[in-house]
């Protein structure tokens, strides 16, 4: 395919209820959509799901605007390749950056399967009519969150992740494991303990978590290796996996028992396979991470989560958790506790692109 133009949508829509998380508070969101055209008018879409602020990643909003317009996107343009991983070949060069080149790559997928007139789901390799799918409790009042547990629970929701922060974690938590003293609930706090809190999180432990996601720094491998030897509950790296290098350092340290991977903060799709592939070698159990994403990335986290490999469900929630109106229709929706893998060729659903030119600030357009 040769590719002939790319169009960058820099999007803002407001969040339907505030994420509270320990770094910030977010009340709206910012998203870059990435839309590639080949030469005979087919086009592929997908998202940049950097934040607006350097919270959870270095990479920003606007420096992977940067890195797309100067960088990748030249290595791209008027080029013919044959399949996606050779986008991901060719980004190697570049340092970091992982949320931009999953932007462009993931378009590029969809471009790819909807040639071929296959899901993106088969064209990863995926197996799955539908799957699990759990969702995320941001930080709150005690009794909020109890009440958001409850109304997901109803909608058929199969795990639950609540935010925390190192004040107020014992607190949530056995708030929620008296009135709910069997659902399958974890904790993330996004780095926010040190290697100093170990008594403290080992105090959880008697809660029967499914897993403690991020609790220290991402280069903090031996901390988390110290750390998983002293308590009982699972650590899951989220923050510290960029690339399977990051997952080889991890397993070989035994920093962690789980895995969640994010096409976004791995560099894309491609990258995502490969660390499926060598967990699933390892027989380390993983599961599909979320970025409040808009449908776009929420498609292609559903048709990732396909592959039989991942075995724990994933943050992939409706699109009315955050938003009133996706961009996307129909919107990811949940069915007896699933999520159905789109039938259609690629994303297998369509972009409401008149949607996204509503909420665009600037669009780019590179020819």
């Amino acid at each position: 395919m040769l590719i002939q133009q790319i169009e960058l949508f820099l999007i803002e829509q407001p969040l339907k209820i505030p994420f509270k998380t320990s770094y910030g508070t977010y009340e709206k969101r910012e998203s870059i959509i990435v839309k590639i055209l080949e030469v005979d008018g087919l086009s592929g879409y997908g998202e940049v799901v950097a934040f607006s602020e350097p919270w959870y990643t270095e990479e920003t909003i606007h420096s992977a605007l940067h890195v797309l317009q100067d960088f990748l996107i030249p290595k791209l343009l008027n080029k013919q390749f044959n399949h996606p991983s050779e986008i991901a070949s060719q980004f190697n060069q570049f340092k970091g950056n992982q949320m931009a080149k999953a932007g462009l790559e993931g378009a590029y997928w969809d471009l790819y399967s909807k040639q071929h007139s296959i899901t993106l789901a088969q064209a990863l390799g995926g197996n799955k009519a539908e799957i699990p799918v759990g969702v995320v409790i941001s930080i709150d009042e005690p009794g909020k969150m109890l009440k958001q547990i409850g109304d997901y629970l109803a909608e058929g929701y199969e795990r639950f992740k609540i935010k925390v922060s190192r004040e107020n974690d014992y607190e949530i938590v056995s708030t929620i494991r008296n009135s709910y003293p069997t659902i399958p609930l974890m904790i993330d706090a996004n780095s926010d303990y040190s290697i100093e809190d170990i008594q403290k999180l080992k105090k959880l432990d008697k809660f029967d978590l499914l897993m403690i996601e991020q609790p220290f720094g991402e280069r903090q491998f031996i901390e988390h290796a110290i750390l998983q030897k002293e308590i009982s509950t699972p650590v899951c790296l989220d923050e510290s996996i960029c690339s399977i290098e990051d997952v080889q350092i991890a397993l070989e340290l035994e920093a962690c028992k789980i895995i969640t991977v994010k096409p976004g903060r791995v560099g894309g799709l491609t990258n995502s396979i490969e660390i499926h592939r060598y967990c699933v070698d390892k027989n380390i159990p993983i599961w599909v991470g979320g970025m409040i994403e808009t449908g776009i990335s929420r498609i292609q986290n559903v048709a990732l989560a396909s592959l039989p490999g991942f075995t724990i469900p994933g943050d992939i929630s409706a699109s009315s958790r955050h938003w009133e109106h996706d961009i996307i229709y129909p919107e990811v929706a949940l069915l007896n506790g699933k999520v159905k893998v789109p039938e259609g060729p690629g994303l297998g659903v369509e972009v409401d692109e008149e949607r996204v030119r509503s909420l665009s600030k600037k669009i780019y357009r590179f020819t």
